[in-house]
């Protein structure tokens, strides 16, 4: 089928089963098109703990398809490729976490929502970089916090919040490898030109960034700044929802170190397909299970994540 045969064959099989597509801002153009919703991962949390659907289709990576099963095991949950990972999530395996938690029992456990469920299962509230600052100052000032596994976002919290969280030593690889000498150059091309930076990305970058902020954080600035041009760190698949509410403006993305690419993308993220997304509804099939015991210990975190969120009105 060619790309208008394969939209509607998707519409049709979404409404004959009931069925939800969410989508990451780092997703295809194609996808993001396609989806009923479309946002960062607090979004598609919240979405996923109010939809009525039957099936979920989670376009993006593993651990986004977790959270909607952990969040409603009573539905289907589906990811288009599952072999889409994230390198965040793996710098962070369940066994050593738990030793490094176990090490310090006095510690409340913040993790990340880029993690696997089993690590969210050793987690005492789990958080979004839309809301990791607020959750974290909602805590009394001297509680003892672990925080994993992004050094880049834990630092950047610790710097804002003057805490001393323990920060778990794990990445993602798209926003360790911007090049901040092609930056430097772009700003000099487009002096006029906002860098805004995602909190994943490392230190030196964030001390050049005139804004930094989650996905959607970004996606909001730009749109309500008087500024026309913007330099974007993360992700550039967030470029298309820029442009598609702002079609007055330039949109830039950041460049990585590799010199035979322009943009900044996670192959994970982009593993996923109209086709795919057509065969996940069709033959239903790959599926997110998870184990019911493991299940309940992930919810609760995830559970005080949304329940304070939607006290700070994040």
């Amino acid at each position: 089928m060619d790309k208008n045969q394969l939209i509607t064959a998707i519409n049709q099989l979404k409404c004959q089963k009931n069925a939800v597509i969410m989508a990451h801002y780092y997703q295809d153009d194609d996808i993001q098109d396609i989806a009923d919703v479309i946002g960062d991962s607090l979004a598609l949390a919240q979405e996923a703990a109010k939809t009525e659907a039957d099936i979920i289709v989670l376009c993006g990576v593993h651990f986004m398809g977790e959270t909607a099963k952990i969040i409603c095991p009573d539905k289907r949950v589906f990811i288009p490729d599952v072999n889409a990972g994230c390198s965040l999530a793996d710098s962070c395996p369940a066994d050593a976490f738990e030793a490094f938690v176990k090490a310090h029992p006095d510690h409340t456990v913040i993790s990340y929502v880029n993690t696997t469920a089993a690590v969210k299962a050793l987690t005492d509230i789990v958080v979004t970089s839309t809301n990791a600052v607020g959750i974290v100052n909602s805590l009394p000032k001297d509680e003892k916090i672990i925080f994993g596994p992004d050094r880049n976002l834990g630092n950047y919290i610790n710097g804002l919040t003057g805490r001393s969280m323990l920060v778990w030593d794990g990445a993602c690889h798209v926003h360790e490898q911007f090049s901040i000498e092609k930056i430097i150059q772009l700003k000099k091309q487009h002096p006029q030109a906002k860098l805004i930076v995602h909190p994943e990305c490392k230190q030196v970058l964030q001390t050049m960034a005139d804004f930094i902020g989650s996905t959607s954080s970004l996606i909001k600035y730009a749109k309500r700044s008087d500024c026309n041009t913007f330099i974007v760190a993360t992700e550039s698949g967030i470029l298309h929802e820029m442009n598609r509410l702002c079609p007055d403006k330039t949109f830039i993305p950041a460049p990585p170190d590799d010199a035979m690419c322009a943009c900044n993308e996670c192959a994970f993220m982009k593993m996923n397909t109209l086709q795919k997304v057509y065969d996940c509804l069709d033959k239903e099939t790959p599926e997110i299970t998870i184990d019911p015991h493991l299940q309940a210990l992930a919810l609760k975190p995830i559970r005080r994540m949304l329940d304070i969120t939607a006290k700070l009105s994040i």
